[in-house]
């Protein structure tokens, strides 16, 4: 694709950045396949390839619309596009960057600035999320049937381990996941402690930047990743750990893009380069113990009816990993379904639900519908935002999938 940048990018990092992905997009239009809004709305301009032109446009100096905004906003960054794209197009990167220079160019309406001031303000702080958490599930039979979806059941105390190991791994707590459902990290830490591996969290470190990147506040995501390397980086640079585990499939898709994101800063690229490569998802760092595990779990089983394993976006188009988390389930003894179109989004893309209600319904109940069929009593996923998303929308369980494991293993 010949572009022709306008002179407010050209020859930055983000201008270059921007010029090689779009010189790599031939137009050939398999992304719209694999795209959630365009198959809900079937406009060119709600796919990736017609997206891609409206940012080359903005990119080039063409004026900027509200209308070029509303079609960036009903993007999910879910990246099925990039799985499919042949060209190997980074259309996720591509869209933060029109986005950001579209965020400058056309003013929101005063009660859209104030909803989104308030997820990037609150979400990210735990001190302030869990304080509203626990006040909106006192008050559940008072509000609204849209959040009282919203509201999962308040969750009980989980139990940490206590023992120590020589081999350690940090976790990332991150924002909303320790309040809305804090057996995950519980679980993964137990887990390991089984394997002899203890599981540290590092004080200091909080949300991973994604959420206030993604509402295009990157300046203070930035600050964010930033914190996060501070904190880390004391373990990391004394080998301590041996790696950074992400239980949130959206964290680790984020913190595995820090080399990137500060790669043009001199006090943090090296740091940032060095905390991306120690950072896995959970799914690649057990299938090392799955012997173990299948020796350890026996005959127990983790559940004894059929699971129906919902891969996120983040896990399988973001970082690009499939398969492991069925192949571990099934060595432990559990019956895992995939259910039809398991590639496409659920319409969590963290806030995009509740920026988006409408299009992310539409999303959600097509995939209970599919994950209905599989016949399943139990659905798994590997990220908060999928998981309560889910499960606003249906009464059959959903969990994280490290919560079966450690059933398996304990009972």
């Amino acid at each position: 694709m010949q572009t022709n940048l306008a002179d407010f990018i050209k020859g930055t990092p983000d201008g270059d950045e921007a010029e090689a992905i779009l010189r790599a997009c031939v137009h050939c239009g398999f992304c719209t396949a694999t795209c959630p809004t365009y198959q809900l709305l079937g406009d060119e301009l709600d796919g990736p390839r017609g997206r891609i032109y409206l940012i080359k446009q903005v990119l080039e100096g063409a004026p900027v619309t509200a209308s070029t905004q509303l079609h960036l906003d009903r993007c999910l960054t879910c990246r099925s596009c990039e799985s499919t794209c042949p060209s190997g197009v980074q259309y996720g990167r591509l869209a933060d960057i029109g986005r950001k220079v579209v965020e400058q160019r056309v003013p929101r309406r005063l009660p859209d600035r104030i909803r989104r001031y308030v997820l990037k303000e609150a979400l990210p702080r735990r001190w302030l999320f869990e304080p509203a958490l626990r006040a909106g599930q006192l008050l559940k039979p008072l509000l609204s049937k849209p959040l009282q979806d919203k509201l999962p059941a308040r969750s009980p105390a989980t139990v940490w381990p206590a023992s120590g190991h020589a081999r350690k791994m940090l976790v990332l707590e991150g924002c909303v996941q320790p309040g809305l459902a804090p057996n995950i990290n519980a679980a993964t830490a137990r887990v390991l402690d089984t394997l002899g591996v203890q599981l540290v969290a590092a004080p200091g470190a909080g949300c991973c930047g994604a959420l206030r990147f993604h509402l295009n506040d990157q300046d203070a995501a930035l600050g964010d990743m930033r914190r996060n390397i501070d904190a880390w980086w004391p373990y990391v640079e004394q080998a301590q750990v041996e790696a950074i585990v992400m239980t949130a499939s959206g964290c680790g898709v984020t913190v595995k893009e820090y080399g990137h994101w500060l790669a043009h800063e001199s006090a943090y690229a090296a740091k940032a380069a060095r905390i991306s490569g120690l950072t896995r998802d959970l799914s690649e760092i057990l299938p090392a113990f799955e012997a173990e595990l299948v020796q350890r779990t026996g005959a127990r089983q983790a559940v004894s009816t059929p699971v129906a394993w919902h891969p996120p976006c983040t896990l399988q188009h973001g970082q690009q990993i499939r398969g492991k988390v069925e192949a571990l389930l099934r060595a432990i003894g559990v019956e895992v379904t995939m259910c039809r179109d398991a590639h496409l989004c659920c319409g969590s893309a963290g806030t995009y639900s509740l920026l988006q209600p409408e299009l992310s319904q539409q999303l959600r109940d097509r995939k209970l519908a599919n994950l209905a069929d599989t016949g399943a009593q139990r659905i798994v996923s590997a990220n908060i935002g999928c998981i309560g998303h889910l499960q606003s929308g249906t009464q059959t369980p959903v969990e994280h999938w490290i919560e079966l494991v450690d059933r398996a293993l304990h009972g």
